[in-house]
């Protein structure tokens, strides 16, 4: 029985054997990646849309490993985010073509799952990358960042900014969509909590009565959105001087409302990310902060999950003490904060994607 060597390097546990805990003893004391499937084995890789640098990104990555594993990859992408309907023509598609894994980033978590049970109902290994399914477990497993914390890392390093500065926050929340998915809440709630405001529903966007929060918008995670939302959110208070942003796409849009208006030298823009557009925008003082995942490293790893789940029907497990395995986050600033880890945006361009 056969183990990933990369994914023991990302957190030294990941593969338990369908076959129980004498399998799993075992696969232990072999750490070597499936060096190719007998059998070429169908993935399918469905994205959320093909446009986005971070799903662009996360294609190479399966493309990539797919090819060194002789594995058959087969993507697909919703038109936009929130296209559901485009994700479950794609799984039909998938079920139909006889996929033995489908690595899913879900438009919507909830609604998509009817969808991941028919898959798994027909033998097939449904992995989400990115974003969680509602509940979790309707996925055979997750590979993500942890979204709660790359929130978290952004929020604290502008709480203590602001801390520094004595100026009072007027906080504008730039999200991604009215659905509600798992990452969206997540960034958002993880993003309040670092910066000290209390959460009345953590899995509720938008419910805080907490007086420094202007307003939320939505930006469907692009530059136009951002900008729109921006917009609005300015009209509501001219005086905003924070800016979350659920992706750096978002941040480039809400710049831009922001300098139109001649305020762009003024408010503090935080993200989350790591794309290399967004790590530029840091260099140049545009995003003060943003939170770094690594969408390259989760679709490589699912690819391979695939290939031994095909090998020996091994299923993932998660990351001790979560409900999905944690490919990482780093926090990228040219303004570090004392106490809180952080790289700079020169480490940022040698890591980012995009």
């Amino acid at each position: 029985m056969k183990r990933s060597t990369a994914v023991m390097a990302v957190a030294g546990l990941f593969l338990v054997s369908a076959c129980g805990d004498e399998a799993a003893d075992t696969a232990a004391g072999d750490a070597s990646v499936p060096a190719a499937v007998d059998d070429e084995v169908l993935v399918g890789l469905v994205t959320k849309t093909d446009t986005n640098p971070f799903f662009v990104k996360m294609k190479e990555g399966a493309e990539a490993k797919a090819g060194e594993l002789d594995m058959e990859l087969q993507s697909f992408a919703g038109t936009q985010d929130g296209d559901n309907e485009g994700q479950v023509e794609a799984i039909e598609n998938l079920i139909a073509a006889g996929a033995k894994g489908i690595l899913l980033t879900p438009n919507d978590s909830e609604a998509i799952v009817p969808s991941v049970q028919a898959a798994r109902d027909a033998g097939i290994l449904v992995i989400a990358l990115d974003t969680q399914l509602e509940p979790a477990d309707a996925a055979d497993a997750t590979f993500a960042t942890d979204n709660f914390r790359a929130g978290e890392l952004i929020g604290q390093w502008a709480a203590a900014q602001f801390e520094e500065s004595g100026d009072e926050p007027k906080i504008a929340m730039l999200d991604l969509n009215a659905n509600g998915v798992s990452v969206d809440v997540q960034r958002n709630q993880g993003f309040l909590q670092g910066f000290g405001i209390d959460l009345a529903d953590e899995t509720q966007i938008g419910d805080e009565d907490d007086p420094r929060i202007v307003g939320n918008d939505v930006t469907d995670g692009a530059e136009e959105g951002g900008r729109t939302a921006m917009e609005n959110l300015l009209q509501r208070d001219p005086e905003i001087n924070l800016v979350y942003t659920i992706n750096e796409p978002a941040a480039a849009g809400a710049y831009e409302a922001l300098r139109a208006a001649g305020r762009e030298g003024e408010v503090t823009i935080v993200s989350i990310d790591g794309g290399c557009p967004g790590v530029d925008n840091v260099a140049e003082g545009i995003i003060g902060a943003t939170s770094m995942q690594f969408p390259l490293d989760m679709a490589a790893l699912g690819v391979e999950a695939v290939a031994q789940f095909a090998e020996d029907g091994t299923v993932p497990e998660p990351t001790e003490g979560l409900d999905f395995f944690d490919t990482g986050v780093t926090l990228v600033t040219d303004e570090p904060v004392e106490g809180l880890e952080s790289e700079d945006s020169a480490w940022g361009s040698e890591n980012c994607w995009g």
